[in-house]
């Protein structure tokens, strides 16, 4: 990250501080602010069967302890043949410390807002603000996957009425571009499925790399405020990790 011009990274695990203590040597052994945080699964109810992405960011002490219970708790009690869940209510409850990322075209805003149902974004938007308020951010992604713009432009229309800051993020899954098909070959293992398999989803694209500063500033030139946001959000994010 220091060689591409960031001052500071974040790395989320799925559900999980996996790569929280090796993350957290590299990224200080190479000059770069590290952030900590976890993408989850995330259900209105333990009958919900419709997971949508929610990232969560640790701003301190406290989110980090709340954080911790919500992986600890996805495990004891949320899960699913698909893996570990989050309840909505459980967030509710230990969202502070926390900065909240939207989950982009996976969110629940964003489900809405691809189905046309803007009125329900918008209630989605709103209840998320009083869980988080001022620690919530719409994600805004090009990496070239279906629906990315259609979402995008709806997203900054929504946040604009709402006054709701957006942020540009990468959904980094490797580090150059060159190693997409080893990748698609590991999701292929994971879910044990062949490459050939016309009908396996191609939920993953080549532009999925680690960007460097000046490629995100070209990638998001029109909309500066998304840029701008992910180094006010870096501010935020302050856990100090005493290992």
């Amino acid at each position: 990250a220091a060689e591409l011009g960031m001052p500071a990274v974040a790395l989320t695990d799925a559900c999980n501080f996996y790569g929280l203590v090796k993350f957290h040597k590299a990224a200080l052994a190479s000059g770069v602010k590290p952030i900590f945080g976890a993408d989850l699964q995330v259900v209105d109810g333990p009958k919900d069967d419709e997971p949508f992405l929610l990232s969560l960011l640790v701003m301190n002490e406290e989110g980090y302890r709340n954080l911790t219970k919500l992986i600890s708790r996805a495990f004891l009690e949320g899960q699913s043949l698909d893996g570990p869940r989050v309840h909505r209510a459980w967030i509710e409850e230990a969202s502070g410390g926390l900065l909240a990322l939207s989950g982009g075209l996976q969110g629940d805003v964003g489900h809405a807002l691809l189905n046309d149902r803007v009125a329900l974004a918008a209630e989605r938007l709103q209840a998320w603000q009083r869980v988080f308020p001022d620690r919530y951010y719409l994600e805004l992604q090009r990496t070239g996957r279906e629906g990315e713009e259609d979402y995008l432009h709806a997203a900054v229309a929504l946040a604009t009425d709402h006054a709701v800051p957006v942020v540009a993020t990468n959904d980094v899954r490797f580090i150059s571009a060159s190693e997409f098909e080893a990748h698609e070959a590991r999701v292929c293992i994971a879910e044990h499925r062949v490459l050939g398999d016309p009908r396996r989803p191609r939920r993953y694209s080549e532009q999925q790399y680690l960007r460097s500063a000046e490629e995100m500033q070209e990638l998001f030139s029109d909309i500066p405020e998304a840029l701008e946001n992910t180094v006010e959000i870096a501010r935020r994010c302050n856990l100090e990790v005493q290992l």
